[in-house]
Formats: C-alpha cells, sequence, structure tokens
C-alpha cells in the first residue's frame, strides 16, 4: 500500500471517490501484462468501481459533485479515487447500494450489450452460457432470462450450476476442467440444448470449449466471443460454413467508448431491470482494500462463483 498525488479531472472526466471495486478477470491479465493495455508502474489495478462524485472537469454536464456513480476503466479502481471520462459513469437509482452497483457496469453491461446489441435474442430462443458459475455469466442467465430465452447454464462444477439454476436456468450442463475428450463436452451441449441447438451462444470461458459449444448451435446461430480465461479458441472455420452460422465479438470498451449514448441507454434499461428485481449481482467474496491481492488470487484460481468485490472505505 501506498501514497499516489490525487486525480484531477481533464476536461470531460470526473473524479470519483470510490467505496466499492469489484474483480473482473482481465484484471488478472493487467497485472502481468498479459492484456492489450500494459499501464506504467506503480498502478491500482481494478476497473469497475461504484462511488461520489467529488469534482468534475470542463464540459462535464451530466454529472455534479456529490451524484453517487459507477462506473469503468481499465486501471485505477483499487484506490481511494479516479478520474474517469463523464461519459463511462452513470447515476445510480436511490435503491442501488454501492456493492451492486460495482458488480453491474462491467458485468451486466457487458452481458446486456451481448444479448441485445449483438446478439438480437429473443423471446423463445435458446441460449446457452459458458462460464454461467461466473459473474459474466450469471449476468448473462439473468438477463436471458428477462429476454424470454430458455438457458442453458454450462459451468465447471455442480455448485456454479446449481447457483445458476437457482438464479433462473432452465437446465445446466457441468463440463470438465480438464477437456480430454471435446466431443464429450459437445454432446453434453446438444444433449442439453435439444435437437435444433442453441440459437445464441455467450461465451467468455475460451478454449478447447469455445469449438465444443460451436458444435452445438443452431442454424443461424450467433455465438458470442466475449471472453478468454480458460485461453484463446482456434476454432476451424469450416465450423461457420457448415453451422450457417454467425461469430460475433463482443468489446464492451469499444463500445462504450465509440456509442456513449447506447450505452447510457443500456445503464438506463439495465437499472429498470435492477429495480424490478429482474437482475442482482450475486456477491459472493468481500475484501478489504489491504486484502485486494487475495481478492485478484481468488479470481485467478477459476474457483469463484459470482462477483468478488474490494471494499474501498
Amino acid at each position: 500500500m501506498g501514497e499516489l498525488p490525487d486525480p484531477a479531472p481533464n476536461p470531460g472526466q470526473v473524479v470519483v471517490g470510490v467505496e466499492v471495486c469489484s474483480v473482473n478477470y482481465p484484471d488478472v491479465l493487467v497485472i502481468q501484462d498479459l492484456y492489450q493495455y500494459k499501464p506504467k508502474r506503480p498502478f491500482a489495478p481494478g476497473a469497475e468501481i461504484s462511488g461520489v462524485v467529488l469534482a468534475c472537469g470542463q464540459g462535464v454536464t451530466s454529472l455534479k459533485i456529490g451524484d453517487r456513480v459507477m462506473g469503468f476503466g481499465i486501471s485505477g479502481g483499487m484506490a481511494e479515487k479516479i478520474a474517469l471520462p463523464a461519459h463511462v459513469c452513470a447515476p445510480l437509482v436511490d435503491s442501488m447500494p454501492f456493492e451492486d452497483a460495482a458488480a453491474l457496469t462491467l458485468t451486466y453491461g457487458t452481458a446486456y450489450h451481448a444479448l441485445r446489441d449483438r446478439a438480437n435474442l429473443r423471446k423463445g430462443e435458446t441460449l446457452l452460457v459458458l462460464g454461467a458459475g461466473s459473474g459474466v455469466g450469471l449476468a448473462a442467465v439473468e438477463i436471458g432470462k428477462a429476454a424470454g430465452a430458455r438457458v442453458i447454464a454450462a459451468a465447471s462444477s455442480s455448485a456454479k450450476v446449481e447457483i445458476a439454476m437457482q438464479r433462473g436456468a432452465d437446465k445446466g450442463v457441468v463440463y470438465p476442467r480438464v477437456v480430454e475428450d471435446a466431443r464429450a463436452v459437445t454432446e453434453s451441449f446438444k444433449e442439453a440444448c435439444g435437437p435444433d441447438g442453441a440459437d445464441v451462444i455467450y461465451d467468455p470461458v475460451g478454449g478447447v470449449y469455445s469449438e465444443a459449444a460451436l458444435r452445438a448451435i443452431a442454424r443461424y446461430g450467433r455465438f458470442l466471443v466475449v471472453g478468454f480465461p480458460a485461453g484463446i479458441a482456434k476454432i476451424s472455420l469450416n465450423l461457420p460454413l457448415l453451422k450457417n452460422c454467425q461469430i460475433v465479438g463482443v468489446f464492451f470498451g469499444d463500445f462504450s467508448q465509440h456509442e456513449p449514448a447506447a450505452y447510457q441507454e443500456n445503464n438506463r434499461q439495465l437499472m429498470a431491470l435492477y429495480q424490478q428485481g429482474a437482475i442482482k449481482p450475486l456477491i459472493s467474496a468481500r475484501f478489504p482494500l489491504a486484502r485486494a491481492a487475495e481478492a485478484i488470487d481468488c479470481l485467478a484460481k477459476r474457483t469463484a462463483i459470482g462477483k468478488i468485490i474490494v471494499t474501498i472505505r
């Protein structure tokens, strides 16, 4: 732990006094210089935060000092203060505590953007969610159910699948943590999805699981590439041809930067779903800032269920 100078807002930025920072898999990559963004040392990890606006830079009209907000960057969240572009911060509804807010903006924002904007998930379609016990996986389960889809939750343990079922999944699949026979994994996906396959596949896992899931996709299905904690997938490109399907990238940071109005509208929709009780982050562990390294280590081991948060104040 150490002291850095207080951040000052540049034009278009706000400084947020951080209350809570949640942990995401990119944090594991950033601290190892394995992410596309490599911050200069020293830096604080942590991307997804909630807190109170302390200062506003020139030109900021959407927020004011004292507003309760959620927001995200690439790093800097595991600190008492962070400067962020105002357009990636969203005001909170009064009923939302900081803990839920810190686990919502990236996790549910990614899932909502993926399923609504990139896949156009429709009522009655079958959605297969990989990594369904993770924060971003559980978000997809809840948002898929809110959209009226039939949701198949796939995860690496029966405990994770059980949590996803409690959150609304219609059926569950346990896949092995070490895959020796990818064909067996595909067959388990096919059995769960049914003879027509999955209309939408949400993949925040990668590795050998990606192609195994793609082989269970429906005709004209949409395969969403979300993340790679199991490694970057190598997919045979004859499969999209044979399956007559789409492989769709989901880069949430790019979306928020280049389509800020659509990003804020999605946030409003998420707030409405939260107030209706359709979505609520599952927070499985809480760490104080002094133990933030332990929080990141929990996620690195891929044993976490739901979200892990770090409380700053």
